[in-house]
């Protein structure tokens, strides 16, 4: 065989770097990016959790944030139901601005529009007994339990936050009232005038000893105000949006006012 026939280094470094270029590419799977608000919201989350289960932990987070309450809304514990009332202030403030951070509301009422339509389309298939309108149904369910999930995934990074904020606040509702009423000269503990009668915030409700009195009271401070102001900045932010996308505009979106 004679010299010519061979290949030579030329002809191989010229096929090695055509190789590469006839090759597919390899796909690599995108690298994670590091969010600090994630590894903020998932530390509160396990802070709680472990408050929670640890008497210990939950007492010196407590006394942290008393470090903060105690000057601005102790009093010197002159005024129990007023230092009690402002802690559930603060405690709702951050934890609904917590929550409607985390929450997309035009994305929750969109969702919440296209399942209630939906659910009306399903009903009416599965009444007519056709098959093939049930399970050409079954696509867009998927659909719309991916989205229904991605809600409530957001939403639960409010929760993380409201999660470690109630159960430092209780816990340090709770050290406040010993400090300053449990420990009183006369023995008579944490006695406070509700609806014109004398009441004894450790005494248990309905006889139940660990649901006390300040418990309860404070609970209904707290809950109930919470619940009103997250409806109150869903509101605004579902106004705010449809002030910004009249509904002749094409990127309106279905947002519903009921949702």
């Amino acid at each position: 065989m004679s010299e010519a026939a061979l290949p030579s280094s030329e002809d191989d470094e010229a096929a090695e770097a055509e190789a590469p270029a006839t090759a597919a590419p390899v796909a690599r799977p995108p690298v994670p990016t590091f969010k600090f608000s994630t590894f903020i919201l998932t530390f509160l989350f396990v802070m709680g959790l472990y408050m929670l289960f640890d008497n210990t932990a939950r007492i010196t987070i407590a006394g942290y944030i008393g470090l903060a309450l105690v000057p601005v809304i102790g009093f010197g514990g002159q005024y129990l139901l007023l230092t009690m009332f402002l802690a559930a202030v603060i405690e709702m403030l951050i934890t609904a601005l917590a929550y409607n951070w985390a929450t997309d509301w035009v994305k929750a009422a969109r969702v919440a529009k296209w399942n209630a339509a939906f659910r009306k389309v399903q009903s009416a298939a599965l009444k007519s007994g056709k098959k093939d309108r049930v399970e050409a149904l079954k696509v867009h369910q998927q659909t719309l339990t991916k989205l229904s999930s991605e809600v409530s995934m957001a939403q639960l990074k409010g929760m993380a936050v409201t999660w470690f904020l109630v159960i430092a606040i209780y816990t340090w509702v709770g050290l406040f009232i010993q400090h300053y009423y449990a420990t009183t000269p006369n023995g008579t503990g944490a006695i406070v005038i509700l609806g014109g009668a004398q009441a004894n915030l450790y005494l248990g409700v309905g006889g139940i000893a660990f649901l006390p009195l300040w418990f309860l009271l404070f609970s209904l401070y707290t809950i109930p105000a919470s619940i009103a102001l997250r409806r109150v900045l869903k509101h605004f932010w579902l106004r705010r949006y449809a002030a910004e996308h009249p509904p002749n505009r094409p990127d309106a979106g279905a947002v519903g006012g009921g949702a």
